[in-house]
């Protein structure tokens, strides 16, 4: 927990700078930013990224060649999704509900400019073809999580089917997965020095007065995003996946993915944190993955909770047709938008394009969008690793051999 708690007195000392340079030298926000603090940022973000790509697809691979798991990921993967659909289900209907109750979008005038288009939604089959990699190294490349789990399934269970051809190749990856363990360890040295340029950068560059002014909306965002984190708690706390073990071994990634708002860089601390959790390897070096490319809790009480505010705003009637539309457009959504900071806005005007609602409530939201990024992407990496957490509290032995118990199924390696 030591770690923890430096990235979350980072983050609060970075708001505090940020907020003394964006009152007391205004002046200073734009040159200490462009030269100091998004280049530390960024460079931090970079180093995350480098090892990304290189440990999922070592993880994955190495799932798929575990004979005695190999044969169980068709049946995560159905698990899992079935786990997201109901979950991201009950975020949208919290966001809409906090909405509802709290009606932040009466009483406020245009505030903040964007220029977001409304983005045309990718037929379902062009969707599916598109998952199938054509190149695997651009696949890599592009750091297409979805794509990249195809591949190494291919690799996986071709590798599988010629033991003794592909072994020095499993060496290689195993190889592989223990060095980026190794350059994580020294990456997230500097956390709490990338963290604070991160956060102090947006509070000087877009102050606080913004914030105050979308108060209820702010406060109302929060309150979901809350509530979908007490619904986790309880359903793990009721599956018996030990809540609090969860919150001590995951704090880290909980506390990270607040301060750089990207569930992408997150992942490697993540499948870090499963490990030390006790969770099955096989399990969650699928399953870890799959959920940073699809799981969006966070996105998904956003849509529920922006598509609500802006039909206040604009004053337009909450009928049941407007919010059937709202909740199966903004599950879609949810499933597909980016891992990566401020993917939430073009999303958005995807969703209140469905319903009929001015694009213009976009506008309104973005410049406080940075400020709740980071709460909705602890989400996004909330649901991912509780769903994991609780396919592996579900997981018994092989047919023919006796079932785990809970700590043998959680603290195996």
């Amino acid at each position: 927990m030591a770690h923890t708690r430096q990235i979350l007195l980072a983050l609060i000392l970075g708001v505090i700078a940020g907020g003394a340079i964006n009152l007391l030298v205004p002046q200073w926000a734009a040159p200490l930013d462009q030269q100091l603090l998004t280049p530390l940022g960024q460079v931090f973000l970079r180093l995350l990224q480098f090892i990304v790509v290189p440990m999922v697809f070592c993880a994955l691979v190495l799932s798929f060649t575990q004979v005695e798991r190999g044969g169980h990921v068709g049946r995560y993967a159905g698990k899992l999704l079935g786990l997201y659909i109901v979950t991201s289900g009950v975020a949208l209907a919290i966001g809409m509900a906090v909405a509802a109750w709290l009606t932040p979008g009466t009483g406020i005038g245009e505030v903040g400019q964007a220029n977001v288009q409304a983005a045309e939604p990718m037929p379902l089959t062009q969707w599916l073809v598109s998952l199938v990699p054509r190149n695997p190294f651009e696949a890599l490349a592009d750091a297409n999580l979805l794509q990249i789990i195809i591949a190494a399934a291919l690799v996986g269970i071709a590798a599988r089917q010629l033991p003794e051809q592909s072994q020095p190749f499993i060496k290689v990856l195993e190889s592989g997965y223990d060095i980026t363990l190794k350059i994580l360890a020294m990456v997230l040295k500097l956390a709490p020095i990338g963290v604070f340029a991160l956060i102090a950068s947006v509070v000087a560059t877009q102050g606080l007065e913004l914030m105050v002014k979308l108060g209820l909306y702010v406060v109302g965002l929060l309150l979901a995003i809350a509530a979908m984190a007490l619904f986790y708690l309880a359903l793990m706390a009721l599956a018996g996946a030990r809540p609090g073990a969860y919150l001590r071994h995951f704090g880290e990634s909980l506390s990270f993915a607040l301060g750089t708002a990207s569930s992408n860089a997150t992942l490697p601390i993540a499948l870090e944190n499963a490990r030390a959790y006790g969770a099955p390897h096989q399990l969650t070096a699928f399953a870890l993955p799959f959920g940073t490319a699809l799981k969006r809790d966070g996105a998904a009480v956003l849509q529920g909770f922006n598509a609500l505010f802006v039909a206040q705003l604009f004053g337009v009637d909450v009928t049941l047709t407007l919010v059937i539309t709202i909740f199966a457009t903004g599950l879609l959504v949810s499933f597909s938008t980016a891992g990566v900071p401020g993917a939430g806005l073009v999303a958005m005007s995807t969703v209140l394009s469905a319903a009929g609602l001015p694009l213009e409530g976009v506008a309104v939201v973005a410049g406080v969008d940075r400020f709740t990024d980071g709460f909705r992407t602890a989400l996004n990496v909330m649901g991912n690793t509780a769903n994991a957490m609780l396919l592996a509290r579900t997981q018994r032995s092989p047919k023919g051999s006796s079932p785990e118990t809970e700590s043998e199924a959680l603290e195996r390696p």
